[in-house]
């Protein structure tokens, strides 16, 4: 897998994590039993996700940023042809691909980076 496109997985499960935190699914009840301030976890995970992004490579970096403003999620999977960011399905040629994975690609609908499954 290209190393950029794990940078870019790695980037939206900290930010889907710390949605959960600004979003009310932790309560304050777990907060407290796992000894957890829910600010200073927020402000770990926003270091540690400017930290992976300045590891992105220019270009990619600044289409992540574009994207990260709009959308909550940065990369979508494509699942038998189908990008899950806009549910539309991506070419034919791009889909079967074998060596997909291996450079970073974008939908040309919604933007998304695009993550091949299965």
């Amino acid at each position: 897998m290209d190393q950029q496109l794990e940078l870019l997985l790695e980037i939206q499960d900290l930010r889907m994590q710390r949605r959960g935190l600004t979003d009310g699914t932790l309560t304050d009840l777990e907060a407290e039993v796992f000894d957890i301030k829910i600010e200073d976890a927020i402000r770990s995970l926003d270091e540690k996700v400017e930290e992976l992004a300045q590891r992105l490579t220019r270009g990619i970096r600044e289409r992540y940023r574009r994207i990260a403003d709009k959308a909550p999620r940065v990369v979508a999977p494509v699942i038998n042809g189908i990008c899950y960011g806009c549910f539309v399905a991506v070419s034919t040629a791009r889909a079967s691909e074998a060596d997909r994975n291996l450079r970073v690609e974008s939908c040309e609908y919604c933007g998304c980076f695009l993550y091949h499954v299965g």
